[in-house]
């Protein structure tokens, strides 16, 4: 029988919303790199953050390692647990949020050939963990998960988004492939997982939005989770401008310019709409931050899908070349730093004294909140 050190031992109740960790901080560094203006020193910064975020997701995958192999059955009941079993999404995502950084920032470190084999690499594995948990961690609260009509949060966002991001990162793949029918494939394929993600997303906000109306906030540290509404809305624009970029290097003229038509028809309403999330989630949660809300993981939940509003917003700048997108970019990037450099900081100092390594808490009920 083996026996923990202290350090193992904290690693018990390691959860995957770790990995969420890693996306908050690589979005730093990819989105750094496409903003749609150029900042001195803002390209080096960029890659000190992604070599963080890449050294964090090696740490990250030892730690689950050594997790399954000392506490096997508190992993395994984390798939079970009807809030944590979602954040399995994280995983995949990290690993495709590095893989962009790869070709967007690494190439500077480590050359473009080996960027974009590293990027295949995370890309493919990414891509196959978020269809992965698309499929099975909605089909596990189907049939096993007791879920009541106020359990819908943002966390259940986490396993659809996946293959959406997938969609944006494969979009980058796409000029580094010879053209033929494999590049075709590749691109219609980021398509359909654009749509997959799309139209999953859209079905579970618009449950959020009943349990707000009906239930509220919760006015616990799950509040910050609702600003994963914004991951696949900025990530759905991020990816139509990409694949509309580089839709002529794999289509058909026509097929193309439609392609990019539809970047901005698609892009600009779903923009208006993540400025309303925005607007809200920032009033519920400063309102919640107000009575007392406690410090955890969730708080990553300001971090990406920020960074994704970043990233479609410079999509929309080079589509449309308005410089209200591009003022508009530079302002949300200049949140996100802030909000980044919080949670780092309070996730470091939870790391050093153990408070983020305790179980999960009980499923409870959500009662609508006091007026």
């Amino acid at each position: 029988m083996t026996t923990d050190t202290p350090e193992t031992a904290r690693l018990q109740y390691f959860g995957p919303n770790w990995f969420a960790s890693v996306m908050g901080t690589g979005i730093v560094a990819n989105a750094a790199a496409s903003l749609p203006v150029h900042l001195p020193g803002l390209r080096a910064f960029a890659e000190v953050v992604w070599v963080i975020a890449a050294a964090l997701l090696v740490l990250l995958i030892v730690a689950v390692t050594v997790q399954w192999f000392r506490h096997p059955k508190v992993a395994r009941n984390q798939v079970h647990n009807p809030q944590m079993t979602h954040f399995y999404g994280a995983a995949p995502m990290a690993l495709l949020t590095i893989g962009t950084g790869a070709v967007l920032v690494g190439q500077d470190l480590i050359g473009l050939r080996l960027a974009v084999d590293l990027d295949w690499v995370l890309w493919t594995a990414g891509t196959v963990g978020g269809l992965f948990t698309a499929m099975t961690i909605p089909f596990l609260m189907f049939t096993q998960l007791e879920v009541g009509p106020d359990a819908a949060f943002g966390g259940w966002l986490m396993p659809v988004v996946p293959p959406m991001v997938a969609a944006a990162s494969g979009a980058l793949l796409i000029p580094q492939m010879a053209p033929g029918t494999a590049r075709t494939t590749m691109f219609y394929g980021c398509f359909a997982m654009f749509g997959l993600s799309l139209i999953a997303a859209l079905i579970i906000i618009t449950m959020i939005w009943s349990r707000l109306a009906h239930y509220g906030t919760s006015g616990s540290a799950r509040v910050p989770t609702l600003w994963i509404v914004l991951g696949p809305l900025g990530q759905g624009i991020t990816a139509a401008g990409l694949l509309g970029s580089v839709a002529a290097l794999a289509v058909k003229p026509e097929i193309a310019s439609g392609m990019d038509v539809f970047a901005v028809l698609f892009g600009v309403p779903v923009w208006g709409f993540a400025v309303l999330w925005i607007a809200l989630a920032t009033a519920l949660t400063v309102r919640t931050m107000r009575r007392g809300m406690p410090f955890a993981l969730t708080w990553w939940s300001l971090t990406f899908p920020v960074g994704t509003f970043v990233t479609g917003t410079s999509q929309l700048a080079n589509h449309t070349g308005l410089p209200m997108f591009r003022v508009a970019a530079v302002i949300a990037y200049a949140c996100l730093l802030s909000t980044w450099a919080l949670v780092a900081v309070r996730t470091l100092r939870g790391s050093v004294a153990g408070s983020l390594f305790t179980p999960p808490p009980p499923p409870a009920a959500i009662h609508k909140d006091p007026k």
